[in-house]
Formats: C-alpha cells, structure tokens, sequence
C-alpha cells in the first residue's frame, strides 16, 4: 500500500501553516466559521491555480472527484460551490496578502545570490503596471471607461529570482506613476522605470532615500549640460553627461544635476536616453540596467498566461483580491520548491506536470528530476520562460 502524501499535499507541506494561522487569526477570518475554513479555502483555490481550473463549478467537480482523498490533501471541510463562493465574497483577501508576504521574504532570501548579468552587489528592481479587462456589467467596481471595466496590477520585482515584492491593485483609471508614492524605498538599490513614470518630484523623493533610479527621458525634456564624460562609442553609446533641468517645474521638482546616458538601439534603429541619479556606474552599465527592465513585463505575460488571473472565480472587489493574491502565493511557492529542490526545468515545466499529477503518490523530487521536457519545450518557441535557469 502506498502511503506516500499526494503530489498536492508534497507541494502544500512547504507552506510555513503557523505564518498562516496569524494571517487568519490577525485579519479574524475563521471566526464563527465551523464548515469551511481560511485553509480549506487556500487549499482549494490553490488547486485551482495549480490545475488550471476555470471556474467555481469546475474546481468542485474535480475536488469532488477525488472526495476521499480530500483530508489527505490537507481540505477538512465540506467542498461546495455555495461555501466556496461566500469564502470568496467574505473572507478578508488582507489574510492571503500578508501571506504572500511570508513567502515573498523567503523566496528572496533564497534567491539573494542569484545572478542577473552585472556584477553588481545592489538589489535591483523593475517597476511596471498591467491591464487586466473585466465585464463592466459583472464587475461595476472596476470602472475603466464608460462602457469597459479593468483592473491594473502594479508590481515591483526583485530581479534577482523575480520575485514580485510589492503588488498593487488598482482601478484600470488611475494613472500608473501615482503608485510611486507607496514604493517601498531601499537606500542603495536601483528602482528601473519606464518613461510613464517621469515625475520629477516623485524622483527626487527617492533620490532623497538615498535610492538610485534609471528611466527612460522624455523627447521633451529641457535641460542644459553642466559637463560631460568621453564614452566608447563602440559599445553604441554616443554621450555621458551631467545635466541641470531648466524647465519652469522640472528644476523646481528635481534642483540637483542628473546624469543623462544617451545609447543607440541597433536592433530598432533608434536613440534612448537614460537618466540616473547615479554617478559612479560606467555608462555600459546604466544601458544595461534598463534592458533588465523588460523582466517584469516577461513577469506580467507569464503569469497571465499560466496562472488563472483573467478569469475569476468570484465578481465582487474581495474576490478578485483573494484570487490574485493565491495566484500570486502559489507562483512564489513554486519558485521556493525549484530552489529548495536544485531543480533545473524551467518553471513552465514544473506547473505542467504538476497540473496533471496533483493526485498520484510519486515523491516530488524524483517526479520533477525524472522528468525531461525540454526537447518539447525547444518545439514551443513562443512560450516565454520567466525561470529557465
């Protein structure tokens, strides 16, 4: 007889339950709860994102399927659409936020040393927002346009390991660089922007944290040059210099000097400018900074593309809350078991087999080390794999 915990249960015992019994206790999510709990909750919404389920009716129907395995997958609870649901609508999404956070501080520490292309000891962040369209009539909370709903996810990544640190979501009409103000500032990092975020007080608010930023300069931008530094320009870039803003808001915003890195893209065809409050990194180097910034959109195409944020299980603000946050939670989760394990199939590989092999009894480690996908994943070339390391 096999006595060996599911694929679900192997997965689920690395989650640190004590770090979740105070998210629940802290935000009183199972109070006067008998039925379903907080975790009979995560539980099943967890499957649902490991397993790729579209719907409250498509995740108790295979739940169901499998009843007599249930308490052995960690769900003590009675699993229906009805309890289900109102734990959707009423269960604070605060408890699985802050639960995410305990994991998102552990797969960093595990990924601290990870490399990223620079010698360079600083952590280094991308910041950017994404899109995701709703039905205004399902979803009136989420106004957009007029006639069209959406939700924006405002993320910032580590690079080192990608791992979302700060997550926010907003209403699809709120201007992205607004989100600057609750950044979480770390003197000595660097904070990567797209030119979306040009605001200049905001950027002299973290200049004053003793933070670094790269972003990208606007065709507008009015400035005179204080000096300049020679460059090689056999590494495509064309000027080095330190620059005072002279625009009638700009210098008010931002009074001290900014370093402007001017680089050609020949794959486009184009000239970028770059501006840094850094002074000290050689030019080749802020260039390369910014192209580390395509990272989080790889973050955002991923994660709609493999995990279950599109689609949502429930149509009130809560609902949509807790869903992102157990999205969220299971991809840190898995990046923590690849880490933990040495597992070198990329991170597409690792869900792909868990979500066909959530009830069979093989040991997780040999399950995933015995397993070689990649000849079929050089088929799929437009698959994009975020932790192919």
């Amino acid at each position: 007889m096999n006595t060996l915990p599911t694929v679900f249960a192997q997965i689920m015992a690395f989650l640190p339950l004590h770090e979740f019994r105070k998210c629940v206790q802290r935000y009183g999510g199972d109070y006067k709860v008998r039925k379903f709990s907080c975790l009979d909750q995560f539980f099943c919404l967890a499957f649902a994102q490991l397993t790729y389920r579209e719907s409250l009716r498509d995740i108790v129907s295979c739940l169901k399927a499998v009843k007599s395995r249930l308490y052995h997958m960690g769900i003590r609870g009675r699993v229906s659409r009805n309890n289900l649901a109102n734990a959707n609508e009423a269960r604070d999404w605060r408890i699985y936020a802050d639960f995410a956070q305990v994991l998102i501080a552990e797969a960093r520490r595990l990924y601290r040393n990870e490399d990223i292309g620079l010698e360079l000891e600083n952590t280094v962040y991308a910041f950017d927002s994404t899109t995701i369209d709703l039905c205004l009539s399902l979803f009136p909370w989420a106004r957009f346009r007029k006639r069209k709903g959406a939700i924006k996810l405002h993320s910032l990544l580590d690079l080192r390991g990608s791992i979302p640190i700060f997550i926010h979501m907003t209403q699809g009409k709120t201007h992205d660089v607004r989100i600057l103000d609750d950044l979480p500032l770390e003197p000595g990092s660097f904070y990567i922007l797209d030119r979306g975020y040009l605001d200049f007080s905001r950027l002299y608010t973290l200049h004053q944290h003793h933070a670094f930023f790269v972003i990208r300069a606007k065709s507008n931008l009015q400035s005179r040059r204080i000096s300049s530094q020679p460059v090689d320009k056999t590494t495509d870039l064309t000027s080095d210099q330190r620059i005072a803003l002279t625009g009638l808001k700009s210098k008010i915003d931002y009074p001290d000097a900014i370093r402007r890195v001017r680089f050609y893209d020949r794959e486009n065809d184009r000239y970028l400018i770059f501006l840094t409050n850094n002074f000290l990194l050689p030019a080749p180097t802020i260039a390369k900074l910014y192209k580390l910034r395509w990272q989080v959109e790889l973050f955002f195409r991923w994660i709609k593309q493999n995990l279950r944020i599109k689609s949502f299980y429930g149509t009130s603000e809560n609902a949509v809350r807790t869903q992102i946050w157990v999205a969220i939670t299971v991809y840190v989760l898995v990046a923590i078991i690849k880490k933990r394990l040495d597992l070198q199939a990329p991170l597409y590989t690792f869900l792909q087999i868990l979500s066909i092999m959530a009830f069979e009894k093989t040991p997780l480690n040999q399950l995933l080390t015995e397993t070689n996908d990649h000849e079929s994943m050089a088929d799929d070339r437009n698959q994009l794999l975020l932790f192919n390391l």
